[in-house]
């Protein structure tokens, strides 16, 4: 048993977060799949997935983490919280690429307001985690690159490693225990989806382009969330591909479609630079081979 991260299981859980295990020195949940559910125990009346098996309960948490020496996932959407992920550049990026802290820094700057001070941990990579209260009545999800290069947020659907869980390349560390505060309101106005338009009335028999194409989504990112592991990012690739025809035509948001790849296949277990890296990449591959409606 690891006392350290038992006790940081319970400190997380003591402040109202709910958490779940991730693999030992690992990002990826530690919770069984869909299709080897036993449907015993809280799975018996249907499968839940790691946010619905968060919990704050002391009594569970202390069985769960003096079994193995998991590692501490937080369910942001349950906790109420929105994060704010600033991850650095990869090791083959120009040696001048800004960071997702200094593209943060330049995004406060030109809306002219300061970086907010607020609960902040230290990630292994030398990136951060700013935590913020989700606003009463609005639900957010993930987004990926949205304020900018590097900078992902997680709310509904998302999950961040806690402090006190331990990676190859370090710890997850409080750097600023200040109390969370709200997030901003133009932080907010800037991550909210757009107000959906007027959807217009169609004459019996059009093609409800909108409609296949969310089907062809969700079925898409059931099929990464499902895929073997070492499939995983070329079924991200090949069904990211497939639903670009769908972006490409109009029918649905490419900002959309990017978010649903992107918490899918964090889901599967591929990181956050694979995923954004991999969608972008064969959505642009589809639009550029993608054939009229009429001759598809």
């Amino acid at each position: 048993m690891n006392d350290s991260l038992l006790n940081a299981a319970l400190a997380t859980a003591a402040r109202g977060w709910p958490v779940f295990p991730l693999r030992p020195g690992s990002k990826i949940p530690a919770l069984h799949k869909e299709d080897r559910c036993p449907r015993t125990g809280g799975c018996i009346d249907g499968h839940l997935k790691w946010e619905q098996r968060a919990t704050t309960d002391q009594a569970a948490i202390v069985r769960c983490w003096t079994h193995k020496p998991y590692n501490i996932g937080l369910a942001t959407g349950p906790a109420g919280l929105i994060v704010i992920d600033l991850d650095t550049p990869k090791t083959n990026s120009s040696q001048d690429a800004p960071g997702g802290a200094e593209t943060f820094r330049a995004l406060c700057e030109r809306a002219g307001q300061a970086v907010p001070t607020t609960h902040r941990t230290r990630t292994p990579s030398g990136g951060a985690h700013l935590y913020f209260t989700a606003p009463t009545g609005i639900r957010l999800g993930n987004t990926a690159g949205k304020l900018g290069p590097l900078i992902d947020t997680r709310a509904h659907g998302g999950y961040v490693v806690a402090p006190g869980s331990t990676t190859a390349a370090g710890t997850y560390e409080v750097t600023d225990p200040s109390p969370v505060v709200e997030l901003p309101a133009w932080l907010l106005s800037l991550l909210q989806p757009p107000v959906p338009r007027p959807v217009p009335l169609r004459m019996p028999g059009a093609v409800r382009g909108g409609s296949a194409a969310r089907a062809a989504l969700h079925a898409e990112c059931e099929a990464v969330r499902q895929a073997p592991a070492h499939q995983a990012n070329n079924t991200l690739n090949r069904s990211a591909f497939k639903v670009g025809r769908f972006v490409a035509w109009g029918d649905i948001p490419r900002e959309e479609a990017e978010e649903a790849f992107q918490a899918a296949g964090e889901e599967r277990g591929l990181t956050v630079a694979e995923c954004r890296s991999t969608i972008r990449s064969a959505l642009d591959s589809s639009a550029r081979t993608v054939r009229t409606r009429q001759t598809a």
